[in-house]
C-alpha cells in the first residue's frame, strides 16, 4: 500500500509516517521545506502547488494539514479543497485529520461541542474554520474522503497504548466517561483506516479507552 501524507512535518504528520512505516507500508512525506519525517521518500512542494500527477498511484493520502494563527485558519477550506480537487475522480482515499469542535453532543445532532458554553473561546475560531471545510468536504461526491475527529482533549504528548475507541458523529467518550487520546493514539487509528478503508464519505470520531 503507497500512502502519501501530506504535512508530514508536524507533530501529527510524523507520528503518522512513523506509525505507517513501522507497519511496513510504503510511505511518502509530502512536506514544504526540509523533511523532518522518519520518510525515505519525500516529495518536497508546497500543499497548494501539489498537482494531479504528484499523488497519482498513492493508494492513500492524508491530509495533516494544520493552521494556528487567525490570518491562517481559512486555509483549512482553501487547503482542503485543493487537496479534493486533484484526487477527483482517482482511485485514492483522501483521509483528514480532523477537528473535534463539530462533533455532535446531543443525540439529534443540533448542538456541536465548540457550541457548548463551556467551550474554551480561544478555540472558538479554529472549531469554526475547521468545522466548515467539513461541511464543504461532505458535498464532494467526487471524493473517496474520510474525516476522523479526535476526541475533544487531544494531547500532543500522550503515550501511544495502540487502543482506542472508534465512535462516528457524536463526541466520543471512553469507559471513564472521557474523551481523551494522545497524538500517537490517533495515529493509529489514521493508519487503522487507510488500510482498511471502511469509512468512505464519512466522518468519524476516535477516544482512549
Amino acid at each position: 500500500m503507497k500512502i502519501a501524507v501530506v504535512s508530514a512535518n508536524g507533530k501529527e504528520g510524523k507520528l503518522i509516517v512513523r506509525e505507517a512505516m513501522e507497519r511496513g507500508l510504503d510511505v511518502t512525506a509530502v512536506v514544504r521545506g526540509e523533511n523532518r519525517s522518519d520518510a525515505t521518500q519525500v516529495i518536497k512542494k508546497d500543499l497548494f502547488d501539489l498537482t494531479a500527477s504528484d499523488l497519482k498511484g498513492f493508494d492513500v493520502v492524508i491530509d495533516a494539514f494544520g493552521a494556528w494563527s487567525p490570518e491562517t485558519l481559512p486555509l483549512h477550506g482553501t487547503s482542503l479543497k485543493h487537496l479534493c480537487d486533484i484526487v477527483s475522480g482517482q482511485d485514492a482515499r483522501l483521509l483528514i485529520v480532523g477537528g473535534a469542535g463539530s462533533l455532535y453532543v446531543n443525540p439529534k445532532h443540533t448542538l456541536q461541542l465548540m457550541d457548548a458554553s463551556d467551550f474554551p473561546d480561544m478555540f472558538k475560531p479554529l472549531a469554526s474554520a475547521m468545522g466548515k471545510a467539513l461541511e464543504e468536504l461532505r458535498t464532494r461526491d467526487d471524493v473517496k474522503w474520510t474525516y476522523i475527529s479526535p476526541a475533544a482533549d487531544f494531547r500532543a504528548d500522550g503515550a501511544r497504548t495502540g487502543k482506542y475507541i472508534l465512535g462516528g458523529e457524536e463526541l466520543p467518550l471512553s469507559s471513564k466517561g472521557e474523551s481523551t487520546i494522545s497524538y500517537a493514539d490517533y495515529a493509529v487509528a489514521m493508519v487503522d483506516e487507510a488500510v482498511n478503508g471502511d469509512h468512505v464519505r464519512q466522518r468519524i470520531s476516535v477516544v482512549a479507552e
